[in-house]
C-alpha cells in the first residue's frame, strides 16, 4: 500500500527525471550545438507529469488526500491540479523555446533550470510542512533567478536577475522568520498540528503569533508579485527572456498561490485567528491585499508603451483577482460557498496557465522577428502574422474576461463566489478592474488589425516550434471556455477537500 501511495508522486518524479536525464546527456556531449534532444526530454518529461496528474486527478486517485514521509507531503486533488498547471506550462515554454535560444549557447543549462524549478513548484502543491514549503520554493526561486539572468550579455537581463535575486532574498528571509515564530509558538512546522495549535498560541502568544503570521503572509505576498510586493516583476519580466517570463508569470505565480492556499486554510483557522486580540485576521488582509493588487496593476498596465511591460502589471493584476479566492473565505455562505470561491480561483489560475502563457510567447515570437517592444512597433502586423495575431487577440480578450475563452468562465466563478461569500464589493472591484483591462488590451489588438505600420514589416522565417506553442496555448484557452467543464468539479472538490482540512 506505501508503494502504490508513493506513485502518487510519480507527476513531480516525472520532472526530476528529465531534468536527470539532461545531465546526463550533457555530460555525454556537453559541447554538442544540436539542442533538439534536450528539448523533446523536457517537453516530454513536462508532458508526462501533466498527463499523470490530470489522470490521477479526473480518477479521484488521491481523493481525500493522502499524505507521505509522516505527513510532510500531501497528494490530493490540489496539488494534482496545480502539477497539471506546472506541466502544461512548462512543456509550452520549452517548445517555444527551441526557437528562441537556437542561437543561444547554454542550452542544456537552460531546460535544466527550467525542470528543477517545476520539480520545486510541483513539491510547493504538496508541501504539508513549513519546512517542506520553504524547501520547495527555494528549489523553484534559485533556478528562476538564473532563469532570468540567462542572456547574460544583455544588461537588461543581468540586470533583472540581480534585482530578482535581492529582492527574493529578502523576501525568502522574512518567510523564514515567520516560520520560525510560528513554530516557537505551536511547536509544530507540520501544517495539520500547527491547527491544532493555534487556539493556545494566539492566546498565550498573540503578538508573537500574529507577527509570525503576517510575514508568512508577506513572503507568500512577494511570491504571487502582490501589491506593495510587486516591484520586482515588471523589472524581471521585461528584462528576462519572453518565454522565461512566461514561466515566471503563470508557473511561479500558480506556485506561490498553491501554498498560500495550503497554509492559510489548513494552518491557520480563521475563527481562531481573527478571535485572538493581536493576532491576524488574514481574510481581511487578503481583501485588502486583493483590492490594492488589482487596482495598481490594472492602473499601472493602462500607462504602459511598452507591450511586455503591460503585460507584467496586468499579471499583477490578476494575482488580485485570484486573491479573492481567500479574501472571499467569510463563512458567511457557509462550506458550499468556501469551496466555489476557492476551487474558482484554481480554476482561474489553470486557464491563466494557457492564456498568459500564451499571450507571452506572442512577445517571444514578436521579439524574434525583431519587430519592437511597443504598441505602435506593432501596427500592421496583422496583415504579415494573421494566425499569431487571431491568436494574441484570443489571449487578451480572454484575459478581460470576455467570452471567448475560459478566462471568462473562470472570472464568473470567482466574482459568483465573493457575491455568495457576501463580499459582493470585492466582486464589483474586480469587475471594474476587468472593464479597465480591456482598455489596454484593446490598444494591442487595434495595432495589430487597424493601424498602419510606419515601415513594410519584413518578419523573416516563421519559427516553427514558437508557431506551434503559440496556436496550441490559443486553441486550449478557446477550448477550456466549454472545457472547464471537465475540471470544475474536481476543484470544487478539491477545494472542499482542503477547507475540511
Amino acid at each position: 500500500m506505501e508503494f502504490l501511495s508513493n506513485w502518487l508522486l510519480a507527476p513531480a518524479g516525472a520532472f526530476a527525471v528529465a531534468a536527470l536525464a539532461l545531465f546526463v546527456v550533457d555530460a555525454i556531449d556537453p559541447k554538442s550545438t544540436h539542442h533538439a534532444p534536450l528539448a523533446v526530454i523536457t517537453v516530454a518529461g513536462s508532458v508526462v507529469a501533466m498527463a499523470l496528474s490530470g489522470i490521477m486527478l479526473l480518477a479521484g486517485t488521491a481523493e481525500g488526500g493522502v499524505e507521505l514521509f509522516g505527513g510532510q507531503l500531501v497528494v490530493d486533488g490540489m496539488s494534482l491540479l496545480f502539477t497539471f498547471i506546472f506541466g502544461s506550462v512548462t512543456a509550452l515554454v520549452s517548445l517555444a523555446s527551441v526557437n528562441y535560444i537556437s542561437d543561444l549557447g547554454h542550452k542544456a543549462e537552460y531546460y535544466l533550470l527550467m525542470l528543477l524549478a517545476a520539480t520545486g513548484m510541483s513539491i510547493m502543491a504538496s508541501a504539508n510542512s513549513l519546512a517542506v514549503v520553504f524547501v520547495s520554493l527555494e528549489l523553484a526561486s534559485l533556478p528562476s533567478y538564473a532563469l532570468v539572468a540567462y542572456l547574460k550579455h544583455d544588461r537588461g537581463s543581468v540586470e533583472a536577475g540581480l534585482k530578482y535575486f535581492l529582492i527574493g532574498a529578502l523576501s525568502s528571509s522574512i518567510l523564514v522568520y515567520g516560520i520560525s515564530l510560528i513554530y516557537a509558538t505551536t511547536g509544530s512546522l507540520l501544517l495539520t498540528d500547527v491547527a491544532l495549535a493555534t487556539r493556545t498560541a494566539a492566546a498565550e502568544f498573540p503578538g508573537v503569533f500574529g507577527i509570525g503570521v503576517l510575514m508568512v503572509l508577506g513572503g507568500f505576498a512577494f511570491k504571487t508579485a502582490s501589491v506593495p510586493f510587486h516591484f520586482w516583476a515588471p523589472e524581471a519580466y521585461e528584462g528576462a527572456p519572453a518565454p522565461v517570463a512566461a514561466f515566471l508569470s503563470s508557473a511561479s505565480k500558480a506556485a506561490g498561490f498553491v501554498v498560500a492556499f495550503r497554509v492559510f486554510v489548513v494552518a491557520f483557522p480563521i475563527d481562531v485567528v481573527a478571535g485572538s486580540a493581536y493576532a491576524i485576521d488574514w481574510v481581511l488582509a487578503f481583501q485588502i491585499l486583493a483590492v490594492v493588487t488589482m487596482t495598481v496593476g490594472n492602473f499601472a498596465a493602462a500607462t504602459q508603451e511598452n507591450v511586455k511591460r503591460m503585460l507584467a502589471y496586468s499579471s499583477i493584476g490578476h494575482a488580485g483577482y485570484v486573491l479573492i479566492a481567500l479574501g472571499a473565505l467569510t463563512g458567511i455562505g457557509g462550506p458550499g460557498t468556501e469551496s466555489t470561491v476557492l476551487g474558482a480561483g484554481m480554476i482561474h489560475l489553470l486557464v491563466y496557465g494557457f492564456m498568459n502563457t500564451g499571450a507571452f510567447l506572442f512577445i517571444a515570437l514578436v521579439e524574434y522577428w525583431d519587430v519592437g517592444r511597443t504598441f505602435r512597433d506593432y501596427n500592421g502586423l496583422a496583415k504579415e502574422a494573421p494566425m499569431a495575431c487571431v491568436a494574441m487577440t484570443v489571449f487578451l480578450f480572454s484575459l478581460a474576461g470576455l467570452p471567448v475563452g475560459g478566462g471568462f468562465v473562470s472570472k464568473y466563478y470567482l466574482f459568483a463566489g465573493a457575491v455568495g461569500a457576501g463580499v459582493w464589493w470585492l466582486a464589483l472591484v474586480g469587475a471594474v478592474n476587468s472593464a479597465l483591462s480591456l482598455f489596454y488590451y484593446s490598444r494591442v489588438v487595434k495595432a495589430m488589425w487597424l493601424e498602419e505600420a510606419d515601415e513594410p514589416l519584413e518578419l523573416g522565417s516563421y519559427p516553427t516550434a514558437l508557431y506551434a506553442a503559440l496556436l496550441i496555448a490559443a486553441v486550449m484557452t478557446v477550448a477550456l471556455l466549454p472545457g472547464l467543464a471537465v475540471f470544475d468539479t474536481a476543484a470544487f472538490d478539491a477545494a472542499a477537500a482542503v477547507l475540511q482540512g
